[in-house]
């Protein structure tokens, strides 16, 4: 238990947990992923992250970090034991520098709580994540997460300036600068985003921010089927629209949130898109328009949101889906599998197809939904959890859905994250730079001690 005393030398004996149950909840997430900590650990400051590390560096210890454990993929589930640091004590906002467009703050802030102190200046971090009440940036960095905005505004990736990390020998490091850009060196910084704390542990973050744009405007187009939809999102980008947000919702999603709550009004359909546009009054109020023209041979209706308040209620109907899958069938499950795929644009209506065809063939619920302005899609399968045959089914229909993302040259995770759960595709996604991943990994890990078990390195 030598382990146990250095660590809480560090960090006092109340931030140490051997407890079962405590340990027990940091065990798992959403994915079905598990693994049981040995410690779980409240670091409250980044010396005393360094100094954790450099006793896990010594005793060979695995070390994994986590936020709010609102992941999908089981990146943050310590699959071979070892130290759980819970980061959400880092959680202080430390600078709002609107001058330099910029934010300074430790991983644990939440999302929504950012853009709360942005608000008042007038100011957004752009990157827009269903799970926003609970979601960690740490988290967001880690799997390079999005959501519904980065159809213009781009993913987390393009707002992280400079990071302070924590490398596996407990060597504290910063990777960037405060400047808006930079052509010095390596991209330390982006190689870190997204590295799901495989080669470094976050401790603050300086992150770019964006103005709040005008005004903004919804158009909602309802469609016989996802097929439709799909092409129509082509017809919307090709034409040279560029919304802020792109999202759809099929039959099985829209008849899963009217049953979670009555108060949303969707209509009910093949699929819907809900299309944001943003920026001046004027030219907000033109793109809506353009945005009809090119969806009307297409739909069903058009609609556009009178009010903030009804732009508002569908963005609520947009969040509610995840959970709303539930009312579908109460004897059934979501499951996270097969869920987080990208594919190229012109590839949607096909794989939309294929995704409808999936369904009818193993006779399994599958609520498609997602950002499908960047081609991200979100397949919620439910299965009744007690049933082998439904659990097989799900597997299978995710393996097809992966498979054939990675066919049509796209991903098995757009934004989610990688982690333990999509882990064996990586081969199959990355044939000639997988090798090159683990060379990195092994350069700045060398004895495997950070995140291990996950990404497929």
């Amino acid at each position: 238990m030598m382990l146990a005393k250095e660590l809480e030398e560090i960090l006092g004996k109340e931030n140490v947990s051997t407890r079962r149950s405590e340990l027990y909840c940091y065990s798992f997430d959403a994915s079905g992923v598990e693994g049981l900590p040995d410690f779980v650990v409240r670091p409250a400051s980044t010396e005393q992250v360094a100094d954790v590390i450099r006793s896990a560096d010594m005793s060979n210890t695995p070390v994994v970090a986590r936020g709010a454990g609102s992941g999908l993929c089981g990146g943050a589930v310590p699959v071979n034991g070892g130290i759980l640091l819970d980061m959400s004590s880092m959680d202080r906002i430390l600078d709002i520098d609107i001058d330099n467009l910029q934010i300074t703050v430790e991983p644990g802030v939440v999302h929504e709580k950012l853009n709360k102190a942005l608000e008042p200046y007038g100011f957004f971090f752009p990157p827009d994540p269903g799970s926003t009440a609970m979601c960690t940036i740490g988290g967001l960095m880690a799997n390079n997460g999005s959501g519904m905005r980065c159809v213009k505004y781009g993913t987390t990736r393009n707002y992280v300036l400079d990071l302070e990390v924590v490398m596996a020998d407990g060597r504290i490091v910063n990777t960037g600068s405060k400047t808006l850009k930079t052509a010095s060196g390596y991209d330390l910084t982006n190689l870190i985003v997204g590295s799901e704390g495989t080669l470094g542990i976050i401790t603050k973050a300086v992150l770019k921010i964006h103005p709040l744009p005008h005004s903004r405007s919804v158009i909602l187009a309802s469609f016989d089927n996802t097929t439709l939809a799909g092409k129509a999102v082509v017809k919307v980008l090709s034409s040279g629209i560029i919304p802020s947000a792109c999202e759809i919702l099929d039959s099985t999603a829209i008849k899963a949130v009217r049953r979670f709550d009555p108060s949303v009004e969707l209509p009910d359909v093949g699929a819907i898109l809900m299309i944001e546009v943003d920026g001046m009054e004027n030219a907000v109020r033109e793109e809506a328009a353009l945005v009809g023209k090119a969806c009307e041979e297409l739909a069903s209706a058009i609609k556009v949101a009178e009010s903030g308040a009804e732009s508002d209620n569908l963005w609520k109907a947009r969040r509610l889906v995840g959970a709303a899958i539930s009312k579908i069938d109460v004897k059934r499950t979501r499951i996270y599998v097969g869920e987080d795929i990208g594919v190229p644009i012109k590839e949607l209506p096909g794989m939309l197809e294929y995704v409808r065809s999936l369904s009818e063939e193993f006779d399994i619920h599958i609520m498609t939904y997602g950002h499908i302005g960047d081609g991200n899609l979100h397949t919620g399968m439910a299965i009744d959890m007690l049933s082998e045959e439904e659990l097989e089914s799900a597997h299978a229909v995710a393996d097809r859905i992966y498979r054939r993302a990675i066919s049509v040259g796209g991903t098995v995770s757009a934004e989610h994250g990688v982690g333990k759960a999509r882990a064996m595709y990586m081969e199959l996604e990355h044939p000639t730079s997988l090798e090159v991943m683990r060379q990195i990994k092994r350069a700045l890990d060398p004895k495997g001690i950070l995140n291990p078990g996950k990404m497929g390195l």
